[in-house]
């Protein structure tokens, strides 16, 4: 049984945990970052005053005593710690002075984020009281993941801080709940480790079009906001995930769902007879099935909406302009499109037909209550059915949905590497950038010796390396110049593709993929390594730009190149040097 100890502690040593990983937020149950500028500045604002704020509440982590897994007081933590680090100012526009918290300043010097050039700082005096401030700290001990779960579930349940779809992620751990948190990740871009440091946070949180707080994921980006099917407020409160629970219940289980709050509530409850018929489809559907057959959906509707001239979802289907959102018709519309797919095993032949076909459809959809029931909802998918399907063949794809990287697995994984650096690598191509557009042989090499390093990190860890890609906003505007393209930027990042390569060495795709196969085949790295690389390799379109994605699965042992072993040092690649590093490299596969 769980045990919970009173454990006041100062500012000061807080941030000590915060920048020394000792606190960690859970995916899981946790939401994503959501307070407002003002929220946060009223509890600074509360600090300076010396007045009581609300006590916050920490699990110690099983067998790492004095780490911790944040059960309540995230936005609150959270908002603390960032403006230590001078995210933003009081509410009457001071900034916290580095000057007097060395610690902190020590951090900025290394590089561990960006102060803020501001002229208005606070007082030694305010620091002091800030760092001094006592938080009122509880920490449950011994405490089972059940116990964590019933805590946050109580906690929650009062005063409906949580919308309804976060209290039902956060209430049932099962394959379906699992299921439908990994596709909204991977759509969102924000698909990370399950548990991981308060300080990423803002590298997963949302940042809506008038917040601006300088996290990572931009609402306006995202799948599901990009093309207005919800609104930038509805990612954050995660009606996206309320949208493809939906989705899924009504393909996996096999009948269409009534759309209603009752309905997936039902689906939520353990022990209910509609969760149990749902776990017990999924059971024989498969959760990986569906998922790729999800993310091959959404890439199909991408394409036919940027057949042409590039329209949003919701522009295509309303005559009128709206900025509504309308999760109900796109549900009715992804299940047409997923049977005629999937169920009848038919592919899209004339995406520009299908874009026209869809002209206005929103306004043959019913919206009353009466038509959320399973009946209309079938006479709806039916009717959007016998609208698009001229523009579809018979033709069997699975190998094409099954096991490849869609376009959102691509994007999710380039932001990924924002925060995984040792486990990504981002390779713009093979063509050096001036104007001979020469082979890079070294940079090639590199690359091949780095597929090695990242095999090392471990027997968990699955590793990417994504060419057509560069962090360099002047190689970005370079390639711009040499092959007049027009670089996506994903994140912080920029997606220049491979297409213009292969065009510049007079190839195919076709050849081009090739090349990087057989530098692979060819190369000193440990066979085994090479087998499993080999057959993970894939090539996407991604929006007419081309990229190639080599994935590292985790080996059973030390892989070599040649004679050497190399390992990640942050987003570097080293070589081992001494018998030392080797044996400490190789006592990472020494338990399997």
């Amino acid at each position: 049984m769980a045990e919970l100890v009173s454990q006041p502690t100062s500012i000061q040593s807080v941030y000590n945990w915060y920048r020394e990983d000792r606190l960690s937020v859970n995916r899981r149950y946790q939401r994503k970052l959501v307070w407002t500028l003002e929220e946060k500045q009223k509890l600074i604002e509360s600090i300076l005053k010396k007045y009581p704020v609300p006590a916050i509440l920490i699990a110690e982590r099983d067998g790492l005593p004095g780490n911790y897994e944040i059960i309540d007081g995230l936005q609150r933590l959270q908002s603390i710690m960032s403006f230590i680090e001078t995210a933003f100012p009081t509410l009457d526009g001071k900034f916290f002075d580095l000057q007097g918290f060395p610690t902190a300043k020590s951090r900025a010097d290394e590089g561990l984020f960006v102060p803020s050039e501001a002229e208005e700082h606070l007082s030694q005096k305010e620091v002091s009281t800030i760092l001094d401030y006592n938080l009122a700290i509880s920490v449950m001990r011994n405490a089972t993941e059940a116990e964590i779960n019933d805590v946050f579930d109580r906690i929650n349940t009062y005063g409906r801080r949580l919308s309804d779809q976060e209290r039902r992620q956060a209430g049932v751990q099962n394959d379906f709940s699992n299921m439908v948190r990994d596709i909204a990740c991977t759509l969102r871009g924000d698909s990370t480790a399950n548990v991981l440091p308060l300080h990423l946070m803002p590298s997963i949180s949302i940042d809506l079009p008038r917040t601006k707080h300088g996290y990572a994921v931009q609402a306006d980006e995202v799948f599901w906001v990009n093309q207005g099917i919800l609104r930038s407020t509805d990612l954050r409160d995660s009606m996206d995930e309320q949208c493809i629970a939906d989705i899924a219940a009504c393909i996996v289980g096999g009948q269409l769902i009534e759309r209603s709050k009752d309905s997936l509530d039902k689906i939520y409850q353990l022990g209910s007879l509609e969760s149990e018929r749902i776990s017990d489809s999924l059971e024989v559907y498969g959760s990986q099935k569906f998922a790729d057959e999800f993310k091959y959906c959404v890439d199909e509707i991408i394409k036919f909406c940027n057949e042409g001239q590039i329209q949003k979802l919701r522009n295509i289907i309303f005559e009128n302009r709206t900025t509504n959102p309308f999760q109900s018709i796109f549900a009715i519309i992804f299940i047409a499109f997923h049977e005629s797919i999937i169920k009848d095993n038919k592919k899209i032949t004339d995406y520009a037909g299908l874009k026209k076909s869809l002209k206005n459809v929103g306004e043959k959809i019913g919206k009353t209550r009466r038509d959320t029931s399973p009946e209309e909802r079938r006479k709806n998918i039916d009717m959007i059915k016998g609208l698009i399907g001229s523009y579809f063949v018979e033709e069997d794809i699975k190998s094409q949905i099954y096991g490849n990287h869609s376009t959102t697995d691509i994007e999710s994984a380039i932001r990924r590497s924002e925060i995984e650096l040792p486990n990504y690598e981002l390779k713009q191509g093979i063509l050096s950038l001036s104007s001979q557009r020469s082979i890079d042989k070294e940079a090639l090499y590199k690359t091949l010796k780095t597929i090695s390093a990242i095999a090392n990190i471990g027997t968990e860890t699955v590793g990417k390396v994504i060419v057509g890609v560069t962090d360099k906003d002047d190689h970005a505007n370079r390639i711009k110049d040499l092959d007049g393209i027009e670089p996506k930027k994903v994140g912080r990042r920029f997606v220049v593709g491979v297409n213009r390569e292969a065009k510049a060495l007079r190839k195919s795709v076709e050849d081009y993929f090739s090349f990087w196969r057989n530098s692979i085949k060819n190369c000193e790295i440990s066979q085994p390594l090479k087998d499993s690389v080999l057959s993970s390799m894939d090539f996407n379109s991604f929006y007419g730009l081309g990229i190639i994605v080599i994935t590292i699965i985790p080996q059973k042992e030390l892989s070599y190149f040649g004679e050497d072993v190399y390992y990640r040092k942050g987003d570097a690649t080293e070589r081992a040097t001494t018998a030392k590093e080797i044996a400490s490299l190789a006592q990472r596969f020494s338990k399997l």
